[in-house]
């Protein structure tokens, strides 16, 4: 049976030989162990007009048009940290307006305190902040990244703000009549974890609702080839492994918090179980 082994922590602000440095190219080497998806590196110690100089760049490597300018800091995290990352992020979002910009804060130790003024910007700014860990794998550094804080999502009704109630053939003649079988067998797995949910039909999407009340824990897009399953669930790397393996496209939007998979009819004989599990997590959250 394998041993428990304690991990010993280090403290990278007083260590007499790793830094800041060392950290901004490890992560620009590795950008995956941040957490964030499949990232790659735009740049690095990019200059900011009038500012200083951003400690990264990453771009998401799929097609969600996602930059996230990340500021590292040892230690404590502290005012200026703070600042330096949003004023970076506001440089870079009006210098790159085709794209969607996060600002990304990673550091030793964010206090309760700067976290609840984080929170705050949180709610106004795409602000994710990483709490880092060094520890010692013998004669070796590992870094472990934890996510402290994620995004707001965007919810749904902020995405459209002109929401108009339709109905199935409003639906049928802007796809077509098998896609819509397709959300049916959709709802048939909600249903395995939340039987008095039914279709609810919008100009923009079809949700759910019980009683009468909205609650689009999962949405659904139909197209004339595919229907898209919009399940709202935090980003996870073994979901993102199972998905890879199956045959069907999917992302994962970070600016709304969701998963977006592409579906048919065979798709979903084909996954059922794993559609379950991934509308059951959206329930849950």
């Amino acid at each position: 049976m394998p041993k428990f082994v304690k991990l010993e922590e280090v403290s990278l602000k007083n260590h007499p030989e790793l830094n800041e440095k060392w950290v901004q190219n490890i992560i620009a080497e590795n950008p995956e162990i941040l957490g964030l998806g499949n990232l790659q590196l735009k740049d690095k110690e990019r200059i900011q007009p009038h500012a200083g100089r951003l400690d990264l760049l990453l771009q998401s490597d799929d097609d969600s048009n996602m930059r996230y300018e990340v500021e590292i800091q040892l230690g404590k995290t502290d005012e200026s940290h703070i600042i330096r990352t949003i004023e970076y992020w506001d440089i870079e979002r009006n210098l790159h307006p085709s794209y969607d910009h996060v600002a990304v804060i990673v550091a030793e130790d964010i206090t309760s305190r700067f976290l609840n003024v984080i929170s705050l910007f949180n709610k106004s700014i795409p602000l994710i902040a990483i709490q880092m860990k060094a520890v010692k794998v013998g004669d070796d550094v590992s870094l472990i990244f934890t996510r402290v804080l994620d995004l707001l999502p965007i919810g749904i009704e902020d995405e459209e703000t002109n929401i108009e109630p339709t109905d199935r053939n409003y639906w049928e003649n802007r796809s077509t009549k098998k896609m819509m079988s397709v959300v049916d067998a959709l709802l048939e797995i909600v249903h395995t974890v939340a039987p008095e949910y039914q279709l609810n039909y919008n100009k923009y999407y079809i949700g759910l609702s019980k009683d009468g009340v909205s609650n689009n824990f999962v949405h659904f897009k139909p197209k004339k080839q595919w229907v898209g399953l919009l399940a709202r669930t935090p980003q996870s790397e073994d979901l993102n492994s199972e998905l890879e393996s199956a045959a069907f496209e999917w992302k994962y939007e970070m600016k709304y918090g969701w998963y977006n998979l592409h579906l048919m009819h065979d798709d979903i004989n084909k996954n059922k179980e794993l559609l379950g599990r991934i509308v059951k997590m959206a329930y849950e959250k």
